[in-house]
């Protein structure tokens, strides 16, 4: 039986750099550059730096 293909896209999580715990979740490319935005923490009420972690898997 053959292996199972690698998905071109994986599930991420971009965190608030504010420490709020706050987070979005979005696909990106697997092999393109990690992801880095400006979005709205509502925790703080402001639009702060979010950055790439690798969503864990449930088990």
């Amino acid at each position: 039986m053959a292996a199972k293909a690698k998905a071109r896209t994986i599930i991420v999580r971009l965190i608030s750099t504010a420490q709020t715990g706050y987070f979005y979740t979005t696909k990106r490319t697997r092999l393109g550059p990690r992801l880095s935005a400006i979005k709205y923490d509502p925790t703080v009420k402001q639009r702060v730096l979010f950055v790439e972690s690798k969503k864990s898997k449930k088990a």
